[in-house]
C-alpha cells in the first residue's frame, strides 16, 4: 500500500533572480497545504510560507515519461536579496491527525553582478535519471525521464540513521543489507542511495560556506541552456554522483577549460552516460532522454546523428570519452566499499606524489592513506589506463587521458561482474563489466572484460594547452570526508578553493 502524502513539483526548476517558479500539488483529498520556501547552505534559511489550497489530482500512468501535467496552485517569486541556492520547498498537509510531510527543490541562478568566483553545477541530471516516481527511471526500462514530477521520497531529504549512506562504512553502518533496511524502514525509493541532494551536495555546501566560500549554484541543465553562465567564474565544481551529460553540457564546460576556466569534480562516476535534454517547456527542457543498454532503440542510432547516441561517452561508436574532460573514467574504475566490489578496502586513497601543491599543510608523505577515517573513497570511482615507472604510476593516454595527467592517489575499485552484482542481471543480460567492455572495445569477450577488470579510483589534475586546471577526487563520496571533518581531506580542498577559485 502507498504511503499517502501530498506530492509536487516545481517548474521551471532553474530561474533567474526576480523571477517567479510554479508550484503544482497534488493534496490527498484536496486538503490545504502549508509550504515553506528555504534555502539550503550552512543554514537553512526561510524565505517564504503560505497555506495553499490544492486539488487531489491523478499520477499519469505516463507520467515518469510525459510528466504530471498537473495545474499551478501557487507562483512564487524570487524576491530582491535571495542569494544563488538549492531552495527546498517543505510541503506540509493533515490527514485527520496525521501530520505528512514531502519536499519539492528549484534552483535560482546567480545575478549577473554576484561577487562569487565558485560556481556549482548540481547534478540534477542523475537525480532525475534514478528517481522513480510515476514507477520507470532509466534503469527499470525507462528510457525517457521527465522532469515535469515529484521527486520520490529520498532524492531531496533523508532523515539521519545507520545505512544512510550506500557506501559501506564502519559498524554499525557496515552492509548493504542496512542500507536497504534503512530505505525500507524511511518509505524512500529504493534506489534514494545513487542520487540525490542530501547525498553529496547538500555536505559539501554546508562545509563551503561554514568555512566562508560564497558559491553560486546552477544546475545540470543551465549548463546547456544557459551556457555563458560560467564565464564570470574562475572555478566550476562538480559533487558527488555527476553520472548523466549532454553534448552541449560539455561543450560549455570543455570550451570553459580551453580558454583558461578551472574545475573540480569532487565527483565520480562522471559524466559516463550521454543523454538528451529535450520537449522545451517556456524555454527549459522538461524530458531527459537516456536509452542506455538499449541504445539501438535510439533514433539516432545508424544515422549520421551517431555522435548523439545516449550510450556511454567512451562508446567506440561515439568517440568522445569523458576522459578528454575530467581526465578519468568509470570505465577504468569501478565500486569501492559497496555490495562485494573491494568491500574491506581502507576507504581512503595510497599517496603517491605528496609533494603536489594540493597537499599543502597537510603533513601527507609518500604511501600514507588518505581519507580513510571518514570513507573519502566510496561507492563509484573513476580511473583511467596507466602503467608504473620507477614505482609511480603514469596515465597511457590510450583512453583519452591527457598525457599530462598527473596520478596523486590511488585505491583499488572493481565493476560488478554477473556474480558480484548487488542487482544481478538476467540471463539473458550481459553484466556491468560485458557491457562496458563491449562498449569500449566492441566486444565482451574474456581477453576485453580482463582489460578493465582491475580499476582505480584515482585522485589526480591535469591543466590544459589554454592554462585550466582541472582536478578531479575521481570517486562519489569526497563530500562526506568534508562532512566527517577529515582534517587533510578539508585542507586539500581549501587548497583547491583558494588556488583555482
Amino acid at each position: 500500500m502507498a504511503f499517502e502524502t501530498v506530492t509536487g513539483y516545481c517548474w521551471p526548476q532553474s530561474i533567474a533572480p526576480g523571477a517567479d517558479v510554479g508550484l503544482h500539488l497534488s493534496s490527498p483529498g484536496g486538503r490545504p497545504v502549508t509550504v515553506e520556501v528555504a534555502r539550503i547552505g550552512a543554514e537553512r534559511e526561510v524565505v517564504w510560507s503560505q497555506t495553499v489550497e490544492a486539488d487531489d489530482h491523478p499520477t499519469p500512468s505516463d507520467a515518469s515519461a510525459n510528466g504530471c501535467g498537473w495545474p499551478t496552485a501557487v507562483s512564487i517569486a524570487a524576491a530582491p536579496g535571495w542569494r544563488s541556492g538549492y531552495y527546498e520547498v517543505l510541503l506540509t498537509v493533515d490527514l485527520d491527525g496525521k501530520i505528512r510531510r514531502s519536499h519539492a527543490f528549484f534552483v535560482l541562478r546567480p545575478a549577473p553582478d554576484s561577487t562569487n568566483t565558485i560556481l556549482l553545477q548540481l547534478a540534477t541530471n542523475t537525480w532525475h535519471a534514478y528517481n522513480d516516481f510515476g514507477g520507470r527511471n532509466l534503469y527499470n526500462g525507462g528510457t525517457h525521464a521527465s522532469f515535469q514530477r515529484p521527486m520520490a521520497p529520498g532524492y531531496l531529504f533523508k532523515p539521519e540513521g545507520a545505512g544512510r549512506r550506500v557506501t559501506t562504512t564502519n559498524p554499525p553502518d557496515r552492509d548493504m543489507n542496512t542500507h536497504v533496511g534503512y530505505l525500507r524502514l524511511n518509505h524512500l525509493s529504493g534506489w534514494a542511495g545513487s542520487a540525490g541532494w542530501p547525498d553529496w551536495e547538500q555536505p559539501f555546501l554546508a562545509w563551503a560556506e561554514r568555512n566562508g566560500y560564497g558559491i553560486d549554484v546552477i544546475s545540470n541543465a543551465d549548463l546547456e541552456e544557459h551556457p555563458s553562465i560560467v564565464d564570470r567564474y574562475e572555478l566550476l565544481l562538480s559533487v558527488g554522483h555527476d553520472e548523466y551529460w549532454s553534448g552541449p553540457m560539455r561543450d560549455t564546460v570543455e570550451g570553459f577549460i580551453s580558454r583558461g576556466g578551472n574545475v573540480a569534480f569532487f565527483s565520480g562516476n562522471t559524466a559516463l552516460w550521454q543523454v538528451r535534454l529535450e520537449e522545451p517547456d517556456a524555454g527549459s527542457a522538461s524530458v531527459m532522454v537516456g536509452y542506455k543498454g538499449r541504445f539501438k532503440d535510439d533514433p539516432v542510432h545508424g544515422t549520421d546523428r551517431i555522435g548523439e547516441l545516449t550510450s556511454i561517452w567512451s562508446d567506440h561508436l561515439i568517440g568522445r570519452p569523458e576522459n578528454h574532460m575530467t581526465g578519468v573514467s568509470f570505465t577504468r574504475g569501478g565500486y569501492h566499499r559497496i555490495g562485494k566490489r573491494v568491500t574491506n578496502g581502507a576507504g581512503g586513497y595510497t599517496i603517491y606524489r605528496p609533494d603536489h601543491w594540493i597537499f599543502e599543510g597537510t603533513g601527507i608523505d609518500y604511501g600514507d592513506v588518505l581519507g580513510a577515517a571518514a570513507t573519502t573513497v566510496g561507492y563509484e570511482c573513476d580511473g583511467c589506463d596507466y602503467t608504473v615507472v620507477d614505482g609511480l604510476p603514469h596515465p597511457t593516454g590510450s583512453d583519452g587521458t591527457p598525457t599530462d595527467f598527473q596520478i596523486l592517489g590511488m585505491a583499488p575499485a572493481a565493476h560488478f561482474t554477473r556474480t558480484t552484482a548487488t542487482r544481478p542481471p538476467k540471463p539473458h543480460e550481459p553484466s556491468e563489466i560485458e557491457f562496458l567492455a563491449s562498449r569500449l572495445f566492441d566486444s565482451r569477450d574474456d581477453a576485453a572484460v580482463a582489460r578493465i577488470a582491475h580499476g582505480q579510483a584515482m585522485l589526480g589534475t591535469y591543466t590544459s594547452p589554454g592554462g585550466g586546471t582541472v582536478v578531479t577526487s575521481g570517486s562519489t563520496d569526497w563530500a562526506h570526508g568534508l562532512a566527517g571533518r577529515d582534517e587533510q581531506v578539508e585542507q586539500i580542498t581549501r587548497n583547491i578553493l583558494d588556488r583555482l577559485g
